[in-house]
């Protein structure tokens, strides 16, 4: 029996978009409070909408994630509304300029330039950029971007014009010579700003070596995060229905619920 979910066709996708086009316009047009968002209202309800789809990818429950990005998806035609109100352009406009972005820097599908690794590909795309009047080549990484998303795309864009290390092994080096300089830091115990803009020096190295590695630092902690998390709930669990209380534990007592955990596979995705 085949259980795979029903693909829709290029008139049933155009469909269903016309319909939440036209929900929108009367949810504008009639909700209270849909008639009083702005996009300055709307921007940190964005954030978190963004936040939730970021959360429901790393559980990798596909419900869950295809309602996070129909919320999503509600907010750009939400902007677009309200951008068509004040007369400044319209979903159409906004899928326009999409498409021909795309297409524009897409030589190698839609041209003739030729490529064959991921590399060329980035690195066409960020001289298309530049080609475009973009003053530095690290411009467009928002700086509001959490921190470590942030140094990822930096380096990912330097990467794009040749300014990163040939291999791994120039990443590694980097990582231990950037760990020997928070050591000293360390050793030193003068000067706090000076530690913090080691240890800042060496989680950048860390990022960096992970790309090299083909990994996602950020997807790599948060795995971490919740594996910590479902191990911290066990050994609370544990203790509870034991009787015990954490704060009266020794640190030995707590460390045994916590194997127990491991050994259970508590917190392994």
């Amino acid at each position: 029996m085949n259980s795979s979910p029903h693909l829709h066709s290029t008139k049933e996708k155009l469909e269903a978009f016309q319909r939440l086009l036209q929900t929108m316009d009367e949810l504008r047009e009639q909700c209270p409070w849909d008639k009083k968002q702005t996009m300055e209202t709307l921007r940190p309800l964005t954030i978190e909408e963004t936040f939730e789809l970021a959360d429901s990818i790393m559980g990798g429950n596909a419900e869950e994630i295809k309602k996070e990005l129909g919320d999503v998806l509600l907010h750009i035609v939400f902007y677009a509304r309200i951008a068509s109100e004040e007369g400044k352009y319209d979903i159409a406009d906004v899928c326009h300029a999409l498409v021909d972005k795309l297409v524009k820097r897409h030589p190698h599908i839609y041209g003739d330039v030729k490529v064959e690794t991921e590399e060329q590909v980035k690195s066409n795309w960020e001289q298309i950029k530049q080609q475009e009047g973009q003053k530095s080549v690290l411009a467009g990484v928002p700086r509001s971007l959490p921190s470590m998303v942030k140094a990822m795309r930096l380096q990912e864009k330097a990467q794009g014009i040749g300014f990163d290390w040939p291999d791994r092994s120039g990443a590694y080096a980097k990582t231990l010579e950037e760990f020997h300089e928070l050591e000293e830091q360390v050793q030193a115990a003068n000067d706090p700003q000076a530690l913090e803009e080691e240890f800042g020096d060496l989680m950048f190295s860390l990022i960096n070596y992970a790309r090299f590695l083909g990994i996602n630092p950020d997807n790599a902690l948060e795995r971490t995060n919740r594996k910590f998390l479902d191990r911290f709930n066990y050994l609370e669990e544990r203790a509870t229905s034991n009787g015990e209380k954490l704060q009266e534990m020794t640190l030995e007592q707590m460390d045994a619920y916590w194997d127990e955990a491991k050994e259970k596979g508590i917190g392994k995705g």
